[in-house]
């Protein structure tokens, strides 16, 4: 089954849950910023991925940006972050067989999804 890490207010998120409907392939939506992953879910989920934790997080946001940009983090205290503060998870993550991808592009999903 395919899951995505899904938050309804970002265009990128609702596209990709838009593309990945009309696949008709069950999948479940988890709403990330509601049911927050916890710091082992997130170990997990950067395995899924193969990315360094940091490459995971939106460094735009003002919660980084106020209380970690420029900080020697170690990767442990950038997952705690995240896990404090779910806003900073990139989005969409979609996760199929054991895999993952950050689905913020369609064409990546579909190829991911075949």
């Amino acid at each position: 089954m395919i899951q995505i890490y899904h938050n309804p207010r970002c265009g990128k998120s609702r596209n990709c849950l838009a593309f990945i409907e009309q696949t008709n392939k069950e999948y479940e939506i988890i709403p990330y910023l509601t049911e927050t992953p916890s710091v082992d879910e997130l170990k997990t989920l950067l395995k899924k991925l193969n990315i360094q934790p940091v490459d995971l997080v939106r460094t735009k946001e003002k919660i980084w940006i106020e209380n970690y940009k420029g900080k020697e983090l170690t990767n442990d205290q950038i997952i705690e972050a995240m896990a404090n503060n779910p806003i900073l998870i990139e989005r969409p993550i979609v996760i199929k067989d054991g895999k993952a991808i950050i689905g913020r592009d369609l064409d990546l999903v579909a190829s991911f999804l075949d």
